[in-house]
């Protein structure tokens, strides 16, 4: 008891019942006398000193009760309350979910919650480790002792629990974890913890997750009542450590940037802001993607309350928040999930199972019941807590696969023989339909890099369950063919046209991400073929060409006005380039283009259907021109119209479905995006199935019917 080895420490300390009444001992380091009364101060009897090192024992009034301890030592006096006084918190229908690997609201129980538990205010803390000989909690209220606060084993389920009365919010704490063979771990954070400290420190911090006001109700009726797949979803993919600085260099707070960043991505028409992972994480270089703290909100841009209220704010402006989502993997530092207890507990023994050769990282054991379990709850936890809007989940072709960037002999076929990991293929269905069941209006898009079948398609027509999977496809040949000099571009016409084989086979996101313009790969400026003013007619031309294109939009911070530099994440974006008027006017087309196409029905209500494409100009590959109509049942159809080579078509004869007057409503030559203003005075008038057309040189121009 004194050394903090005892088995069951529930069993001998506290308040018992005994043969001749109550009966007390405590452990209380330094006190020479020692008095136990209840909660409300009334004395309850003195214990005895039964051993120096601070074991005291001894008859007490009434029945067994929480209790407290008036200590003294010489002129000095302290209050204890006995945490071993206290019965547990969780009871046995925890139990059962938690064995059956079903309970959705772990984040209620498990971590460290701020509770009233038999009349006394305090943090519950609970930690799974079944492979534990003991654990301690020790943190900044117990000198980081692991003699005081010895926790009680749930046996069925390998949880360790105590409640420690009299303390509050904002108080660190690690787990002090012995293995099965008797070997200490490095203290450990706390897989559940609600805030983390600023990093280099690892501690865990008490904390309430979230805010308790929000006042969001419209925008969450809205996108309740919504199909996800007919709305316009136009995302703006954001670092918040890099986006903007203060002054001085530093990370600005969540509160800060709601102020910026909200308005501004309301002023450019962007319907989401998808933030890299908010999670916590040790190094500032993985950008969020090797977490150590799944359940807390870094601890860079404030508290957790602060990222509430950027949702809320966000929420109330009518913009969604996505975050990036990672159960991929994990890294292995030491205060983390890595042989958590002693054993490969959230990862595989064997690292052809178990190690990630790319990141260097730990991959989950999806196979385990209680991990399964513990990501699901992290996924409804931002959902629930945040009010999040979706998560893009991280990675999802490195979970599909057990070959995944090995060679032979490096990883272990499945038991049919074959390369699916079919553990990962049962925890993304069991996670979207928990999402999805859970949460009217929620979105998960799958950052998924191969042909595996059916990732958007739902769960119960044997689907993975996503609501949309980044088109990795359409990024790839795309900017492959915008790089191109255009006399060359007549040969690769089919990068163009190839992704509207399959552009329907799944809900698409078109994805220009922050992967595209790191690890010397340029920003997309410096993508495009050409000198300077044909890079920038090159870009806005592709950005006419993707907005017009069938899917979603994402587009990277920056990119958004021509960043010449590559993305780092150790400086803000380069804001002063908006003073050239060349960078502004790709500001002002992708602000037009958003408004555009989100005003036009159009242009995305059948983002995800092949009724809302029709080809018109397929196979000009002489003119590197391409042309087609989107639509939508009962709404005024938008020809989209992209002429890839610096030479001006002045009579291009543009096939239209229907005569009569075409309006033109974008073009991205026009003089004020920073172009040669060459154009169609407003309109153009279709007769007998077509239309003489202006197309400007390096340029995309949209025509709306007008009848």
């Amino acid at each position: 008891m004194v050394e903090g080895t005892h088995a069951d420490p529930f069993a001998l300390l506290g308040v018992h019942e005994g043969p001749e009444g109550s009966f007390a001992r405590a452990v209380l380091p330094g006190a020479e006398t020692a008095e136990a009364h209840d909660l409300a101060g009334n004395s309850l009897g003195k214990l005895s000193q039964v051993d120096a090192r601070g074991l005291f024992e001894g008859k007490v009034k009434g029945k067994p009760q929480p209790v407290k301890y008036r200590c003294t030592a010489g002129a000095h006096e302290w209050w204890i309350t006995d945490p071993y006084s206290f019965g547990p918190v969780m009871g046995p229908t925890d139990d059962l979910l938690i064995a059956e690997g079903t309970h959705l609201r772990l984040f209620d129980k498990l971590g460290a919650h701020l509770i009233e538990h038999q009349g006394a205010n305090g943090v519950h803390f609970a930690v799974w480790a079944p492979n534990a000989r003991f654990v301690s909690v020790v943190g900044d209220f117990n000198d980081w002792d692991h003699r005081r606060h010895l926790m009680r084993k749930r046996l069925d389920i390998g949880v360790w629990e105590i409640f420690v009365p009299d303390i509050g919010e904002h108080r660190a704490y690690k787990y002090r974890i012995v293995g099965p063979d008797g070997t200490v771990m490095p203290l450990k954070a706390d897989p559940y913890a609600f805030a983390a400290e600023l990093r280099p420190k690892t501690a865990s911090l008490t904390a309430r997750p979230a805010k308790p006001d929000w006042g969001d109700a419209a925008h969450r009726a809205h996108w309740a009542a919504a199909d996800a797949r007919r709305e316009p979803m136009s995302i703006y993919e954001v670092h918040p450590g890099s986006w903007q600085r203060d002054e001085n260099g530093w990370f600005q707070s969540w509160d800060t940037m709601a102020e910026k960043l909200i308005p501004y991505a309301a002023d450019m028409g962007f319907t989401h802001i998808e933030f890299l992972p908010v999670s916590e994480h040790p190094y500032d270089p993985s950008w969020g993607y090797q977490t150590t703290g799944l359940y807390a909100p870094s601890a860079r841009f404030g508290g957790p309350d602060g990222f509430a209220r950027f949702v809320d704010g966000a929420h109330r402006a009518g913009i969604s928040v996505l975050i990036d989502w990672v159960p991929a993997h994990f890294p292995t530092d030491e205060h983390g999930l890595a042989h958590f207890d002693g054993t490969a507990l959230y990862e595989h023994e064997d690292p052809r199972l178990g190690f990630h050769p790319d990141w260097n990282t730990a991959i989950y054991n999806f196979g385990r019941r209680e991990v399964l379990s513990f990501l699901v709850n992290n996924a409804l936890f931002w959902a629930e807590h945040y009010h999040v809007d979706g998560l893009r989940v991280d990675a999802v072709a490195s979970m599909l696969y057990r070959d995944y960037s090995r060679k032979e002999g490096e990883w272990i076929p499945n038991e049919q023989g074959g390369r699916e990991n079919w553990e990962a293929v049962e925890f993304l269905r069991a996670m979207n339909k928990a999402l999805y069941g859970n949460h009217a209006g929620i979105v998960t898009i799958a950052e998924e890099s191969t042909s595996w079948p059916g990732v958007s398609k739902p769960v119960h027509e044997g689907g993975l369950g996503f609501g949309f999977k980044w088109n990795m496809g359409f990024m790839h040949d795309t900017l492959q063919y915008m790089a191109r000099d255009p006399i060359h571009r007549q040969f690769h016409h089919d990068e163009i046209t190839f992704g509207l084989v399959y552009a329907f086979s799944e809900n698409f996101v078109l994805p220009l991400s922050h992967d595209e313009v790191v690890h010397g790969k340029g920003s997309l400026l410096n993508k495009m073929s050409g000198d300077d003013w044909q890079k920038f007619a090159n870009l806005r031309a592709y950005y006419g060409l993707m907005w017009g294109y069938p899917g979603k939009k994402l587009l990277f911070m920056g990119q958004e006005f021509a960043q010449r530099r590559e993305w780092s994440e150790e400086r803000a974006l380069d804001w002063e380039l908006l003073g050239a008027p060349a960078h502004d006017g790709v500001r002002r087309l992708v602000r037009d283009l958003n408004h555009i196409y989100r005003e036009k029905p159009a242009l995305h209500a059948r983002d995800c259907e092949a009724e809302g494409f029709e080809w018109l100009v397929v196979n000009d590959a002489a003119a590197s021109v391409f042309a087609w109509l989107r639509k939508a049942p009962g709404e005024r159809p938008i020809a989209v119209v992209s002429n890839m080579t610096p030479a001006l078509h002045g009579h291009y004869r543009l096939p239209l479905p229907h005569d009569g007057l075409w309006r033109e409503v974008l073009n991205s030559d026009a003089e004020i995006y920073g172009g040669s203003g060459k154009g169609n005075l407003g309109a153009v008038e279709a007769q007998g199935g077509a239309a003489q057309v202006v197309l400007p040189p390096l340029a995309t121009v949209m025509f709306e019917f007008m009848g």
